[in-house]
């Protein structure tokens, strides 16, 4: 049973960059596919990023391609969201997920989540 705890979201204005982080423990990290999805309110989970448990692979929203990077530290158990050039379109919940088996963009074929953790990017 994994735990995951995000940190690192904030209020910050256009243009903006903001570093997400999420931390497992309670499971084997390395063995995970991490990925983060966003919620803005009455809308449902959006797919942001995933990164395959190597760290060989990764696969972007097309909202946030080029813009947003995400990366693993293994020794860590940390997986990372790097976010540049923010708009108020990003503005969310910011989930991270992990699950053994998928890199899909749908977030019920994940099987852990994190507790969420707010960005607000005002204009």
């Amino acid at each position: 049973q994994a735990h995951l705890v995000e940190s690192g979201g904030g209020s910050v204005q256009t243009g903006d960059s903001l570093r997400l982080s999420c931390t497992v423990s309670g499971g084997t990290f390395n063995l995970y596919n991490m990925a983060w999805f966003r919620q803005r309110p009455g809308t449902e989970r959006e797919f942001v990023a995933v990164i395959r448990y190597s760290g060989g692979m990764a696969y972007y929203a097309d909202s946030v391609k080029g813009r947003f990077v995400i990366s693993r530290d293994n020794t860590e158990n940390t997986v990372y969201l790097q976010m540049n050039n923010l708009t108020p379109d990003d503005t969310a919940v910011y989930f991270c997920a992990a699950d053994r088996t998928t890199v899909q963009r749908l977030a019920t074929k994940y099987t852990y989540w994190g507790q969420g953790t707010q960005v607000t990017v005002s204009s």
